[in-house]
């Protein structure tokens, strides 16, 4: 329970900077700006979807949990790592 917990925590905290990251990139307006909107947009429907197959193939509303959460991170994780390249 505690590590789930733990997960949790850092999902949020690390959407944090994402959140962040994006609002910066969104400000400078402009071709960039429109392609990071759309693709937060896309990556919120496939996540939804994504979790919902995690609901349903899973054993248990834990194991979902867990595996759903997983995933989020890591994908959390690597728009962090890109919108902190310079470039």
């Amino acid at each position: 329970m505690w590590n789930m917990w733990m997960k949790t925590a850092m999902l949020g905290f690390e959407a944090q900077q994402v959140i962040w990251l994006r609002t910066l990139r969104m400000m400078k307006g402009g071709a960039i700006a429109e392609r990071e909107a759309r693709r937060m947009v896309s990556e919120k429907a496939i996540a939804a979807a994504e979790i919902g197959m995690h609901m349903l193939t899973r054993p248990s509303a834990d194991a979902a949990v867990n595996a759903a959460v997983t995933k989020v991170r890591s994908k959390v994780r690597r728009n962090a790592r890109r919108l902190t390249r310079k470039g």
